[in-house]
């Protein structure tokens, strides 16, 4: 297990009524925030993807987390990244066990950057981004260098 030593920033959300006519809403304190997104199913899971849902709120995560933790290994090798992007892909599907289970796809462009060198940077981002150590071993996650 992948466990902080100390913890150095927390939040929390608050959710009601789940994927189907639900909302959700940062909670910082235990005080709901300002901002409330509207959560639906999307369309491949039989609802109307008129709303948010939970795969979308991981992909932007995991999209800002590991663009952080490429700026953090790059400035380590004082490499400029300023101008690269991270696209999170989140898929959900059913599972071997019945349930339901996410795949990863982080599809990275480092602009000027040869790709044997863009590669080797992803991975040590890799190794470094906390959702990345999150998911190791639970959730395949491919990195592609745009």
């Amino acid at each position: 297990m992948n466990t902080p030593t100390s913890i150095l920033a927390e939040t929390s959300a608050m959710a009601e009524g789940g994927r189907s006519g639900g909302k959700v809403t940062i909670c910082e304190y235990g005080t709901p925030g300002g901002l409330w997104l509207h959560m639906e199913h999307p369309k491949g899971l039989g609802g109307s993807g008129e709303g948010m849902n939970p795969e979308q709120l991981f992909a932007m995560g995991y999209a800002s987390c590991f663009s952080s933790a490429l700026g953090f290994v790059a400035a380590q090798q004082k490499i400029d990244v300023s101008k690269s992007r991270v696209n999170c892909k989140v898929g959900i599907g059913r599972s071997e066990a019945g349930g339901f289970a996410l795949a990863v796809k982080l599809l990275v462009l480092i602009p000027g950057m040869d790709k044997a060198e863009a590669q080797k940077l992803v991975e040590a981002a890799h190794q470094v981004c906390p959702y990345s150590n999150a998911t190791r071993g639970n959730v395949p996650v491919t990195l592609e260098i745009m």
